[in-house]
């Protein structure tokens, strides 16, 4: 697991929670989904979230940013971890 989809796992858990807990226990609840959405949001323009620092800190890797895992180049490591052709 990645730092990525960590924080896309923890965001998509954190809404499904909140509007739970708004539908059983309190419509107050709303307000932490609006929170994971502002703050998903605002992380798209900056690339950084609190929850990135932390999920790092837990010695999460980052994504490789080249070939999204089917690696077709020649260099010697494009970061997906396979080798190359």
């Amino acid at each position: 697991m990645t730092v990525e989809r960590a924080l896309r796992l923890m965001a998509g858990l954190v809404t499904l929670i909140s509007l739970a807990l708004a539908h059983w226990v309190s419509e107050q609840w709303l307000w932490l989904t609006a929170f994971v959405g502002l703050n998903l949001l605002q992380s798209a323009f900056t690339n950084w979230c609190p929850a990135m620092s932390i999920f790092r800190a837990l010695g999460l890797p980052e994504a490789s940013a080249g070939c999204g895992g089917s690696c077709g180049t020649r260099e010697e490591n494009c970061g997906c971890g396979q080798k190359p052709e």
